[in-house]
């Protein structure tokens, strides 16, 4: 079982530890005890957490120049031969299509921390919103 202390899913959700620490007094967010007294949050917890809060960025970025966005692992689907593997990585959510095998390999589960590496030329797909719903907002 993967278990987190504030500091931690601070980092991988993008807010402050601050921010968590209200998450957790507010009952938005359940925490535990470590045996030194420190608040942890069981990694299942926090995926779930994650999946059901629209989590804001606190205006830190946290990728570098090699596009290694870490993360917290919010949804596994596999078949018999691919899989999907969701993970939270501060304010954004990747989606990464993968081998089973993988996925296997790398005991890939929610709940857990991954390190996704983009490696390819950019994509970008958006909606089309009406003209001036986007004001002040530069791209």
């Amino acid at each position: 079982m993967t278990v987190f202390r504030i500091g931690e899913a601070a980092e991988l959700l993008g807010v402050s530890v601050d921010t968590v620490r209200r998450w957790v007094d507010a009952g938005r967010l359940q925490a535990g005890r470590d045996e030194h007294g420190h608040r942890t949050i069981d990694g299942v917890e926090l995926a779930g957490f994650v999946r059901t809060q629209g989590v804001e960025p606190d205006g830190r970025s946290e990728t570098s120049a090699r596009n290694r966005l870490r993360g917290i692992v919010t949804a596994v689907v596999k078949d018999t031969v691919m899989a999907q593997v969701d993970i939270q990585a501060g304010p954004f959510r990747l989606v990464s299509l993968m081998s089973r095998e993988a996925v296997d390999e790398l005991d890939l589960q929610v709940g857990s921390v991954a390190v996704a590496v983009i490696k390819s030329t950019t994509v970008v797909v958006e909606r089309s919103t009406p003209a001036g719903a986007h004001r002040g907002r530069t791209t």
